[in-house]
């Protein structure tokens, strides 16, 4: 069964759930109509299809549109490789979707860095903490709305105060030079 084939069955299952298969490039896309029958969904792809692996999950911020987050379910075949594309709209107002970890146990590290950095909540994910920042930050660096230079931190000595020098530091080599040896850290400062 070829990826569209995939699709279209879940179609026929879902219905009006689920838009028509969209193609683009050779890869195919479902939209789910209704982000709380994800699981639904997912359970269906696995278990009646042979989407056996979840290769990732993914969030896109709309920031400026509603719904304001798009959650991407990349699955794949592992028989025949086939792969497809789940995505399902997430409001800034409700910002929860159901966990998939019952269906994929790697979702655990994949919910959880998509409500590190952008928010949104996976309901009956057993372990939804931080994963990359630390508990108690009180934002979402990946959201568009968030500054690229970053916020600065009341919390000393757990983040950077200052921005960490890369030029001229002594593990940073030269890009110009006669050979290795003369691009060496150590050989420009020998009392280091």
């Amino acid at each position: 069964m070829s990826a569209l084939e995939s699709a279209k069955k879940i179609k026929a299952r879902f219905g009006d759930l689920v838009s028509e298969p969209m193609e683009f490039r050779g890869e195919i896309s479902l939209k789910i109509n209704n982000a709380e029958k994800i699981f639904d969904v997912c359970s269906f792809a696995k278990e009646q299809i042979g989407f056996g692996y979840l290769v990732d999950i993914t969030s896109v911020d709309n920031y400026g549109e509603d719904p304001r987050w798009t959650v991407v379910y990349h699955l794949r075949a592992i028989v025949n490789g086939d792969e497809i594309r789940l995505k399902a709209d997430v409001s800034e107002e409700k910002s929860q979707l159901p966990s998939v970890l019952p269906v994929w146990r790697t979702a655990n590290w994949h919910e959880r860095e998509i409500y590190d950095m952008m928010g949104i909540r996976f309901s009956g994910h057993p372990d939804l903490r931080r994963i990359l920042m630390w508990e108690g930050y009180p934002y979402f660096p990946l959201r568009k709305d968030f500054p690229l230079a970053g916020k600065p931190t009341d919390l000393p000595g757990v983040a950077f105060t200052k921005p960490a020098p890369l030029e001229g530091g002594p593990f940073v080599t030269l890009p110009s030079g006669a050979d290795a040896v003369s691009r060496e850290p150590r050989v420009r400062n020998p009392e280091e």
